[in-house]
């Protein structure tokens, strides 16, 4: 029987990780921002789907702020997340987000910011309008932010950084 496990992504991953994102993207940027975030060490959490001991899918949390009047407040970015295209559309990615935001929710995280397709990250709880208050440099439909703990994102507002490894 097939049975697809989501892991932890390990070292000896990093091959196969770079190739889900170059596959799943159709260009390098995804897999060498995975590179440059893990070398800047601002990784929380990166899981892998393995299908049969290969690598399907992978999604990458790193830590960022929000550069508020009152100081800077600790969030948590969603990128990349990335599927071999042949096994899209089957569930994979909402595994591996359902599983990284409990991981991280676990964790004490509060908020947690993507940047992603307006259909698919608010079946998870993002939001456009709960980053409103937020400034990037992002269009806002595609900007989203979800409060892993309530009320996290009430009131707050400030200008999101992102680790150095996005280039921003």
């Amino acid at each position: 029987m097939v049975r697809q496990v989501i892991r932890e992504e390990q070292p000896g991953d990093w091959q196969q990780v770079r190739k889900v994102n170059e596959a799943a993207f159709e260009r390098s940027d995804e897999a060498d921002l995975s590179d440059r975030l893990r070398q800047e060490g601002v990784v929380l959490l990166s899981l892998v789907a393995e299908l049969d001991s290969q690598i399907v899918g992978h999604i990458m949390f790193s830590r960022m702020t929000v550069e508020t009047a009152q100081g800077p407040v600790g969030a948590v970015s969603l990128a990349p997340m990335a599927v071999l295209p042949d096994r899209q559309g089957r569930q994979v990615g909402s595994q591996l987000v359902r599983r990284g935001l409990a991981e991280l929710r676990d964790r004490g995280e509060q908020i947690v910011i993507v940047l992603g397709h307006k259909h698919y990250y608010p079946r998870f709880g993002f939001s456009p309008e709960k980053a409103r208050l937020l400034v990037s440099p992002f269009p806002p439909e595609a900007f989203m932010a979800l409060e892993l703990s309530e009320g996290a994102l009430a009131g707050l507002e400030g200008t999101v950084k992102y680790a150095g490894a996005f280039g921003l």
